[in-house]
């Protein structure tokens, strides 16, 4: 699913018909934008029926230049991970 079918189906779902594309998209825009923050402050964020991200550190580990076959060293670093809420897993 792409961003505009994202806002197009949240406006059908919606339940004011006046609802304006630029404005379904301001709220996705200002909600996802929120839930970033609230992952680099508090290192996690849930929402109850769908599921929880968190920060996940990664260790420094070896790998392969795929071009080369060389062995490079890849530094440690931190990802998002996310673990869907019971009831979203058990829809799937």
């Amino acid at each position: 699913m792409t961003k505009d079918e994202l806002i197009t189906s949240v406006i059908k779902s919606c339940k004011d018909p006046n609802l304006s594309k630029r404005l379904a998209g301001d709220v996705l825009d200002a909600a996802f934008e929120n839930m970033g923050k609230a992952i680099k402050k508090d290192k996690r964020f849930a929402y109850p029926g769908f599921g929880t991200f968190t920060v996940r550190n990664r260790k420094a580990r070896k790998g392969r230049n795929p071009q080369t076959g060389e062995e490079i060293k890849i530094k440690a670093s931190k990802t998002v991970g996310f673990k869907p809420a019971p009831t979203l897993k058990s829809s799937l």
